[in-house]
């Protein structure tokens, strides 16, 4: 089959061809119908984050597609099923998982990222990875849900615990915050700000129901508290991993307001004085990822049409332009919200 690999920072793709994969014992083989590229996977291209194994890697962990094989071992799966992938297993090593809690694992290692990923025409995954698609949902959609969609929902809803009424400010309007400023609208958020430099992010924040979207260069903590009264935002997420949004996003927060941290760099976190976050007892929150039940709760909030995903997808590249979408990501041409990867175009 053909893969796309990551051969080492700062390198061009390489695409090539590779063995099929075979299910072992408890795994399935799934035909890639879609994969989204997403800006994690530029942190690593680019030597900004180090990856955890050596290369080469196929990449890609934002998939979907339908079920092409079936192992040993592996219950009720069968082939020509939709699915949406998980993006990772289980270490299968640590005290989590030898309790059978195994989205609990202390050790989660990322398809993609740990092990070879989605950028290919077929994947094998633990069949515990698959989610069915739902009647109606768009492959697009199904791949998407897993990251670009989950991850916001999962930051707003569970980790940062958005309740109806609250005031929320997004600072990263791309794949994970557009469908963020969505969330926050459908789980009851009272006023919603979206912080982006793009003219065209802010643009779309308003479109999808953003209250107010501001460029970082502006007095973002005066105009938010001139919006909400002088109150402030009861959560901020920091969807692009700057130091420089996490302490805006602070310096927005009303008394017992969170920051949570989705976005993901090396940058040094200066958090401030001590006293102030004791004394306006600010919460600060890291965020990784998403659980399975995440995205069984988004892509049925797709399927009943509360959540609009038509205008997520900005293009869909072939393996073979798979540099031409990460240099599109990279440039950030046109602000585009999710670049797909449609495997089965290669053949």
């Amino acid at each position: 089959m053909k893969a796309a690999r990551f051969v080492g920072p700062n390198e061009p793709i390489v695409v090539e061809t590779v063995p099929d994969p075979s299910p072992g014992p408890g795994e399935v083989v799934v035909r890639v119908e879609r994969c989204g590229i997403c800006a994690s996977d530029l942190h690593f291209i680019h030597g900004e984050l180090p990856l955890p194994v050596l290369p080469p890697l196929t990449m890609g962990h934002e998939a979907a597609g339908v079920v092409a094989a079936v192992g040993p071992d592996v219950p009720l799966w069968r082939e020509g099923e939709r699915v949406a992938l998980m993006g990772g297993k289980a270490c299968l090593a640590c005290s989590r998982c030898k309790a059978g809690d195994l989205e609990g694992c202390l050790d989660p290692r990322v398809m993609g990222v740990h092990h070879d990923g989605a950028w290919a025409e077929y994947v094998a995954v633990p069949w515990y990875a698959l989610i069915p698609v739902p009647d109606g949902v768009k492959t697009d959609h199904a791949a998407i849900a897993c990251d670009a969609v989950s991850t916001p929902f999962a930051a707003l809803t569970e980790r940062g615990g958005l309740r109806p009424g609250e005031s929320v400010g997004l600072w990263g309007i791309g794949g994970l915050g557009t469908h963020a400023v969505q969330i926050a609208r459908i789980a009851g958020a009272a006023f919603v700000v979206a912080v982006d430099p793009l003219p065209a992010a802010r643009d779309r924040a308003l479109s999808l129901g953003a209250d107010l979207a501001l460029d970082p260069a502006d007095d973002v903590p005066g105009e938010v508290r001139r919006a909400t009264g002088g109150g402030g935002l009861d959560l901020a997420l920091d969807l692009v991993g700057r130091a420089s949004a996490v302490k805006q996003a602070m310096h927005c927060l009303t008394r017992r307001g969170r920051v949570v941290l989705v976005g993901q760099s090396l940058e040094p976190l200066d958090a401030g004085p001590i006293v102030l976050l004791s004394f306006m007892g600010f919460g600060l929150l890291g965020h990784l990822g998403y659980a399975k039940r995440h995205v069984e709760q988004v892509l049925e909030l797709v399927a009943a049409g509360r959540l609009d995903l038509s205008g997520s997808i900005s293009g869909h590249v072939p393996l073979d332009g798979i540099n031409e979408g990460v240099a599109r990501l990279t440039g950030k041409a046109d602000a585009p919200v999710r670049l797909l990867v449609s495997p089965q175009a290669a053949r």
